[in-house]
């Protein structure tokens, strides 16, 4: 018998075809192989920066080829004839299933890299805290790991109505248990969208609280107050709170100093004074320029007003201080008085007995 005819006879038997598809998917698996080790990651390594692109190159290099190889087992076996029972479904159920447990431990792998990656730059200063991050991080594992076990249930045609029934009821139990601590977490994820402070900012919380922000946490928020002591505020409080930002947008922060002299003082020289104060004062910034403003006529003073401008907000009390110590100096060697209150005491009429 010809040989050429003895493959054409073999190449018609069902087991052969079903081999030939398979065998030209390896084929295609091997090329793309040699594509991503020989040409992808070169072009990755030379054109980026980064090392985030080669990692998840490694990361989905072995699904990518999986996939193509169990496309392939998948298509050889729709060919007709059809597998005979349980087969017809147990191959095509099983090669989904480890297709989607290869792809969703590339997926959990790449969370791990992607928030390995990022987690320095969020976690930096005015960023969202690390810990909060690392939460987010674990949710979205636990998204991935639950999504795919419902995928495979589905795959092996189990329902799933008695399970998202269960889950529905345990989740309201939950969510009644815990919703305090839902709403600290939510608080928390506001804060950081919103962008209201961050990890080193001056704030004040309903015009009484005035401190530092020293952590963002899961879910509370620590300010050092300028006597030292940790405030905890829950995330949920303080996300629907009055905050006063004395950092942002810029640091520098505006302090202002009440002033009073006597009438009759010499309004040019108190301003003239009042600046050189300023000015003379290493701590004020001299741009933007401090400026003088008479603010009221009191009943036993002209009230002016220094305004000038220090770096950092935690200096304001020192500064207020030290300004207060150099006006009063200055004040004395330039004769410009600081009045007290008094009255004078008009008498128009005196008995005829207290005369003398």
């Amino acid at each position: 018998m010809d040989f050429s005819l003895y493959l054409q006879e073999l190449s018609r038997l069902p087991i052969m075809q079903r081999l030939m598809v398979i065998v030209a998917y390896a084929i295609l698996a091997k090329v793309v192989d040699i594509f991503v080790n020989r040409i992808l990651k070169r072009l990755a390594a030379a054109y980026t920066e980064t090392d985030l692109d080669d990692k998840a190159i490694d990361i989905l290099h072995t699904p990518i080829i999986v996939s193509i190889f169990i496309v392939g087992l998948l298509h050889a076996m729709n060919l007709p004839p059809g597998l005979a029972p349980p087969w017809e479904r147990f191959v095509p159920a099983a090669a989904q299933s480890v297709a989607l447990v290869i792809w969703t431990l590339a997926a959990l792998r790449f969370c791990v890299v992607l928030g390995d990656h990022y987690l320095g730059r969020i976690s930096e200063p005015g960023k969202i805290g690390a810990d909060l991050f690392l939460l987010l991080k674990n949710v979205v594992r636990v998204v991935i790991i639950v999504s795919a076990l419902l995928w495979l249930l589905s795959i092996w045609n189990v329902n799933l109505a008695p399970l998202f029934a269960s889950a529905g009821i345990a989740g309201i139990a939950v969510a009644l248990a815990a919703k305090d601590s839902l709403a600290n977490f939510f608080g928390g994820i506001s804060i950081f969208a919103d962008k209201t402070f961050k990890v080193g900012d001056y704030i004040i919380i309903d015009n009484s609280q005035r401190g530092e922000v020293v952590e963002i946490g899961v879910r509370s928020t620590r300010i050092m107050t300028r006597d030292d002591a940790l405030i905890t505020i829950p995330n949920s409080i303080l996300a629907n709170s009055k905050i006063i930002n004395e950092s942002a947008p810029i640091p520098r922060f505006r302090i202002r100093v009440p002033v009073g002299v006597a009438y009759g003082s010499d309004l040019d020289q108190v301003e003239a004074v009042l600046l050189s104060v300023a000015n003379n004062n290493p701590a004020v910034v001299k741009d933007p320029e401090a400026r003088v403003r008479l603010r009221s006529f009191e009943a036993s003073s002209l009230d002016f007003e220094l305004l000038c401008w220090v770096e950092d907000p935690r200096l304001k009390g020192l500064e207020v201080h030290n300004l207060l110590r150099g006006i009063y100096k200055a004040f004395a060697e330039n004769s410009i008085a600081i009045p007290f209150p008094q009255q004078d005491v008009h008498v128009k009429n005196l008995p005829k007995g207290d005369r003398s």
